[in-house]
């Protein structure tokens, strides 16, 4: 299949027939611009690739694939009941997708802690929020990634455990030092809306879509809660939410 020549054209020759490879070496060209525009400073440029890549159509059906089949909870519904999609419905979901400001509640499932008796909370977004996160966060990651302290590791694309306990190892192979290890309580439940909004340093559409996202609410055994502070557990977008929150410290 040939690319559309803007990118910004669907196709109508089915799911099996898309150029993956092609598309994704358009998305990550793409990204790899915001990325140096996000190095050098010129915020004016990395929100204009910014709303390019997230109009195209190649990060629309990248960020479906992503979430109805390459994703480990690609199974796990949200509160439409949708948990499976046919080819021409996925077809159908990167043709939908766009900013509108708005988002359904997350619905919560509860999951066992490792090493306690305690269970933690999971907000499940429906597929389609699921998608739409994945496009923004395709384009906001490469500006933060520019940003990002060089030592920090949890959530980070390319980087694993490992590479912190590298990063360790050489810190104290040559002299003795002391190590902290500290634990945030509840680190994704007590995220401040207001002050994590302010520090993405964005407006428009993308902050609406975003608030939304953060306001959405969750759905427990059928009784819907509002949500006035922390970002879902299960939201494809809340790791750099939470690293973006996290920044700094």
């Amino acid at each position: 299949m040939d690319k559309p020549k803007s990118d910004l054209e669907t196709n109508t020759e089915g799911w099996k027939a898309i150029n993956w490879r092609q598309a994704e070496r358009y998305v990550f060209k793409l990204q790899k611009r915001i990325f140096a525009a996000s190095r050098r400073g010129d915020v004016k440029k990395v929100r204009k690739l910014q709303k390019t890549l997230m109009r195209s159509w190649s990060n629309r059906i990248l960020s479906v694939r992503r979430v109805s089949q390459d994703n480990t909870g690609k199974k796990t519904a949200g509160v439409d009941g949708l948990k499976s999609l046919s080819p021409a419905e996925r077809l159908e979901l990167a043709r939908e997708l766009k900013l509108t400001g708005r988002s359904k509640p997350t619905r919560r499932v509860w999951i066992p802690k490792p090493g306690s008796n305690e269970k933690r909370p999971l907000g499940i977004p429906v597929m389609y929020d699921r998608a739409l996160q994945a496009v923004v966060k395709s384009a906001l990651e490469p500006e933060w990634e520019a940003i990002f302290e060089p030592n920090s590791y949890g959530f980070r694309p390319g980087r694993s455990c490992h590479d912190a306990i590298m990063q360790i190892k050489f810190c104290i192979q040559h002299k003795a030092k002391f190590v902290l290890d500290a634990d945030i309580a509840k680190c994704f439940d007590r995220i401040n809306h207001y002050e994590l909004l302010q520090k993405l340093n964005t407006r428009g559409k993308v902050r609406r879509q975003v608030k939304s996202w953060l306001k959405s609410g969750v759905i427990d055994d059928g009784v819907f809660t509002a949500t006035s502070e922390g970002t879902p557990q299960g939201g494809v977008i809340s790791p750099l939410l939470a690293n973006i929150a996290l920044h700094g410290l």
